[in-house]
């Protein structure tokens, strides 16, 4: 009995816990709504303006970010010889993650800043 019956028992209690509060406050802003006078199921969507180019930058900066670890990763790395072959040995997963977030962000601000600039030059005409 280690941290295998730990994970197989949280896993799906948070998995629960997080549907639950979903549910529980998705429920809460409708009750606050009606209390307004306004009726939840006929508010008018927002136009999703440059949703595409927010996705594309960053899916663009995620794969960016993976392809820079992965270089990252290879020449960090080193070979070792074994009776079968030279095989690969990665020692450093954190910087999949780390790279694929950061340049995922620098996606999401570059979205920003075009965002930004194309409403204040509709603002000023």
């Amino acid at each position: 009995m280690g941290p295998e019956v730990i994970v197989a028992t949280l896993v799906p209690f948070s998995i629960l816990a997080l549907i639950y509060g979903i549910v529980y406050m998705r429920n809460k802003e409708n009750m606050a709504l009606i209390e307004r006078g306004i009726n939840p199921r006929n508010t008018i969507a927002r136009p999703r303006y440059f949703y595409s180019l927010k996705w594309g930058l960053l899916l663009s900066g995620a794969g960016l970010g993976l392809l820079i670890a992965y270089f990252v990763d290879i020449n960090t790395s080193h070979w070792v010889i074994t009776e079968t072959g030279r095989k690969y040995q990665s020692e450093n997963p954190a910087i999949y993650f780390s790279l694929i977030g950061m340049f995922g962000g620098l996606g999401l601000v570059l979205s920003y800043f075009i965002e930004k600039k194309h409403w204040s030059e509709v603002k000023d005409k």
